[in-house]
């Protein structure tokens, strides 16, 4: 945070709920994962089936209408406005059925799901910020799957028996998963990179996943 460029608007930063993920509040647009909010419920779906069908519909819908607007290629300001229009309604709907179990007696505050309901109220507002900021995502599930990869990584390879071990697959990792994002072959690119290595070396830059083609010699 100390690095960006002054005058820059606040960065939106996108976390469970975890206490850990507090950082300088008031420098940032803090955004809670709705994922994490709905699989709450998903593994309680079991032992409270009504209470917990109830909160996982609603999310569905709203996760159905984020990938509409993605579908459609919506601009950042279209897509705030459809979700206002679309998910808004959902989500104070929502609001207002889990204050309302609360305050009918249905739910026990201090049960499993009870616990759920008032963890999604407490974190309304970051949990929507996606109602509220441009672009705000819905969810940390990117953030989820590349840990993943360094944490398959890791497992797969019995832990590291020395540090620059574990920098080199940290290296492999990260450019495997470049090349994942930028509909690269991973295996083929690295195979290029060994085939033109002086290559490589002479220009670096020239070799990155999503231009290293053009170096390649014509077959």
């Amino acid at each position: 945070m100390t690095q960006r460029d002054a005058g820059r608007d606040k960065p939106l930063v996108m976390s469970d709920a975890l206490v850990s993920n507090a950082a300088d509040e008031a420098a940032l647009i803090r955004c809670h994962c709705l994922a994490h909010g709905r699989r709450k419920f998903s593994e309680l779906e079991e032992t409270f089936p009504a209470e917990c069908t109830v909160v996982m519909e609603a999310l569905t819908q709203v996760f159905d209408h984020d990938e509409a607007a993605r579908l459609q290629q919506l601009t950042p300001t279209e897509r705030l406005a459809y979700h206002q229009h679309a998910s808004g309604p959902i989500m104070e709907a929502l609001k207002a059925c889990l204050e309302q179990q609360f305050e009918e007696r249905h739910v026990e505050p201090n049960s499993s799901v009870g616990t759920a309901f008032q963890s999604l109220l407490n974190h309304g507002q970051t949990l929507t910020q996606f109602l509220q900021v441009e672009r705000a995502p819905l969810d940390n599930n990117i953030a989820e799957r590349a840990l993943k990869l360094a944490i398959r990584q890791r497992k797969n390879s019995l832990f590291y028996a020395t540090d620059y071990s574990a920098f080199i697959a940290s290296m492999l990792t990260s450019l495997i998963a470049t090349c994942l994002h930028a509909g690269v072959n991973a295996l083929e690119y690295l195979v290029a990179l060994q085939e033109h290595r002086a290559a490589v070396f002479g220009d670096p830059a020239a070799w990155l996943p999503w231009n290293y083609q053009a170096n390649l010699a014509p077959p």
